[in-house]
């Protein structure tokens, strides 16, 4: 199935010069949901756990835990996780964020995946990466229904082998 035209284009979201890749269309398609769940698990062998990156993150990181029948682990952003939690600080176009795991949310020596919808310049995934790093996890690979070609996502993730279903160049439709 072309999931790519399932990807609605909105010019100018959130702010002028964006071209926003709307995924709501791909998930509003059972078939094409369900076909983007089964690609992603085709991708890389069966991990220990996922680990999901809020919030478009859990559409497809949810499903493919359930798939591979492995616990959910959700990234979330500073302050909405209860308990004992790690912390990792990455930089935004206009300053900074928080991520944080539970702290007992993974175990040394686990393989894990990363899922998000989108790759552009990798920032949140290099700090969800380094969270998983922090509780002795390795990062089998990082899954994404959408990669921006161009804006250097993948190559700050190296050396951590990247999955996209679809890749387009930045900035286009």
């Amino acid at each position: 199935m072309d999931l790519k035209a399932f990807v609605r284009d909105v010019p100018d979201f959130p702010r002028k010069g964006i071209v926003f890749k709307d995924i709501t269309p791909l998930i509003a398609s059972p078939e094409a949901f369900a076909d983007s769940i089964r690609q992603m698990a085709a991708r890389v062998a069966k991990p220990e756990a996922v680990v999901a990156i809020e919030s478009r993150g859990f559409i497809f990181g949810a499903p493919l835990a359930l798939h591979w029948g492995v616990p959910f682990v959700p990234a979330r952003k500073f302050g909405k996780l209860p308990g004992r939690t790690v912390r990792q600080v990455y930089s935004l176009e206009y300053g900074e964020d928080t991520l944080e795991l539970h702290a007992d949310a993974l175990r040394a020596g686990w393989e894990v995946v990363v899922v998000d919808d989108l790759l552009a310049t990798g920032g949140t995934a290099a700090a969800t990466i380094s969270l998983v790093r922090q509780l002795g996890a390795h990062v089998r690979a990082a899954l994404f229904a959408i990669e921006l070609v161009g804006l250097g996502g993948r190559q700050r993730l190296d050396p951590t082998r990247v999955e996209a279903l679809i890749s387009v160049p930045a900035g286009t439709g």
